[in-house]
C-alpha cells in the first residue's frame, strides 16, 4: 500500500505563492509517475503538472504552465508543487496522486484514470 499526504494549502491574495508538499509511505519505488491535481467546487478534477520520478520529466496544464513548478526530492519521498503568480480561478482543493511503476507521458500524465493512489486534498484559496 501506499499513503499519500499533502500540506502547505492556504489562503493568499492574487498574485501571491505557496508551496505544496505530498510526502509517500509505503511500497513505492523510484520510478513513478506522481502528479498534482485540483478539483474546484461543481467543477471536474483537473490535472496540473506531473513528474515522472525515474527521470524528473514534467508536464504542464497550459493552465498552470509558467507559474506552477512540479519537483520531486527522491530521498525524502516527497514532491512539491511551487504556485507562483496564483489567480482566484486557481482556487480548489489540490490532491496528489501515484501510478507505481509507469511512465506516463506528456498530457496522460494529467489524466486522473492513470493514478491508483491518492491523498486526501489540501485547500488553496486565493482571493482578488
Amino acid at each position: 500500500q501506499v499513503q499519500l499526504v499533502e500540506s502547505g494549502g492556504g489562503s493568499v491574495q492574487a498574485g501571491g505563492s505557496l508551496k505544496l508538499s505530498c510526502a509517500a509511505s509505503g511500497f513505492l519505488s523510484s520510478t513513478n509517475s506522481m502528479g498534482w491535481f485540483r478539483q474546484a467546487p461543481g467543477k471536474e478534477r483537473e490535472g496540473v503538472a506531473a513528474i515522472y520520478t525515474g527521470s524528473g520529466t514534467t508536464y504542464y496544464a497550459d493552465s498552470v504552465k509558467g507559474r506552477f513548478t512540479i519537483s520531486q526530492d527522491n530521498a525524502k519521498r516527497t514532491m512539491y508543487l511551487q504556485m507562483n503568480s496564483l489567480q482566484p480561478e486557481d482556487t480548489a482543493m489540490y490532491s496528489c496522486a501515484a501510478a507505481p511503476s509507469m511512465f506516463l507521458y506528456g498530457v496522460t500524465g494529467l489524466n486522473p484514470m492513470n493514478y491508483k493512489y491518492w491523498g486526501r486534498g489540501t485547500q488553496v484559496t486565493v482571493s482578488s
